[in-house]
C-alpha cells in the first residue's frame, strides 16, 4: 500500500458544485497518483502508477470513454 501522508489533494474541475459526484486527485507523490472520493475522505483511495494515469489522462482527451 501507498503511504499517501504527503498528499496534497486538488478537488477535479470537472466534480459538480451540488457537493455530489466529487473526485480529489494527488499529483504530488513520488511513485503514484492518488484518487479519492471527496465525500468520504476517509475512504478507500485508488493509486495508479504516473504512466498508467497519463494513459487514462489520455484515453479521456480521445474520447475512448464516451458514451
Amino acid at each position: 500500500m501507498a503511504d499517501l501522508t504527503g498528499a496534497v489533494w486538488h478537488k477535479s474541475t470537472r466534480s459538480g458544485g451540488n457537493g455530489g459526484d466529487c473526485v480529489e486527485v494527488a499529483l504530488n507523490l513520488p511513485d503514484v497518483v492518488a484518487v479519492r472520493d471527496t465525500k468520504n475522505r476517509d475512504g478507500s483511495t485508488l493509486t495508479f502508477t504516473h504512466a498508467e494515469w497519463a494513459a487514462f489522462l489520455a484515453g479521456v482527451r480521445d474520447g475512448e470513454f464516451d458514451l
